[in-house]
């Protein structure tokens, strides 16, 4: 009964929006900065299970790299590798663009990941993540509880429990992400801060109600936007 009543809901509050729109958002972003002679590194790339993340046959190559060992098995990559983000094995100036689906909140050293996108990158090239601002609601209560009761909520909005990892938030706001970007050496291209169907409380209808309610609110004026979740940002290496 719920479950008719919220996609009752998504047709008549969101009819435009799809499962997955902040990746599509992304992918319309990462698009405008790549092309067939690109060569594209996916930080934190996972299993590809999103398929607004798949740029294969859009570029040169596109690589993966990840702690989790299902990368290897990603089928949107050309080339996958097991590591973390503080020691990326490629080369320096290797890289046209690198790309990065939320994961910054789950980096306990934010800085050395930043320093290690900024070697790998080549002059010029574009530095692009997508991640969750720190003061939407969803990220408040996130920090304020355990990680088991990150597990059992992700359960309940149908994701696998080996795709929730801890988080620190340490970049997750547009001041934090400027300050990073800015002292790998880093400019800012471009920050977005973006509010959409309220996911994580499409549950039951009243929730979706008020998730709907604060959507309407935080976009009702520019003056709002950093109470938006989905965080969006640009560098280029100069």
């Amino acid at each position: 009964m719920q479950n008719a009543i919220v996609k009752i809901l998504d047709k008549r509050l969101y009819p435009d929006f799809q499962d997955n729109w902040d990746c599509k958002l992304f992918r319309d972003i990462i698009i405008r900065h790549i092309n067939s002679s690109s060569r594209v590194l996916d930080l934190g790339a996972g299993a590809g299970i999103i398929k607004q993340l798949n740029f294969r046959g859009l570029t040169s190559q596109i690589c993966g790299v990840d702690i989790d060992d299902r990368v290897l098995k990603n089928p949107y990559l050309d080339e996958a590798k097991m590591c973390d983000t503080e020691s990326i094995p490629y080369g320096d100036n290797s890289f046209d663009v690198v790309i990065c689906n939320s994961v910054l909140e789950h980096l306990s050293a934010p800085e050395k990941t930043f320093k290690e996108v900024y070697r790998i990158l080549k002059k010029g090239g574009f530095f692009i993540v997508k991640t969750p601002n720190k003061y939407h609601y969803v990220t408040i209560l996130a920090r304020l509880t355990p990680h088991w009761f990150h597990s059992f909520y992700n359960r309940l909005l149908g994701r696998a429990e080996e795709d929730t990892f801890p988080t620190f938030y340490r970049v997750n706001s547009q001041k934090k992400i400027v300050c990073y970007g800015e002292d790998a050496g880093f400019k800012v291209e471009s920050i977005e801060l973006v509010e959409g169907r309220p996911e994580y409380l499409r549950i039951i209808w009243p929730t979706y109600l008020l998730g709907a309610a604060y959507e309407k609110v935080v976009n009702s004026t520019e003056l709002l936007r950093f109470f938006r979740i989905v965080l969006i940002a640009c560098w280029r290496k100069i």
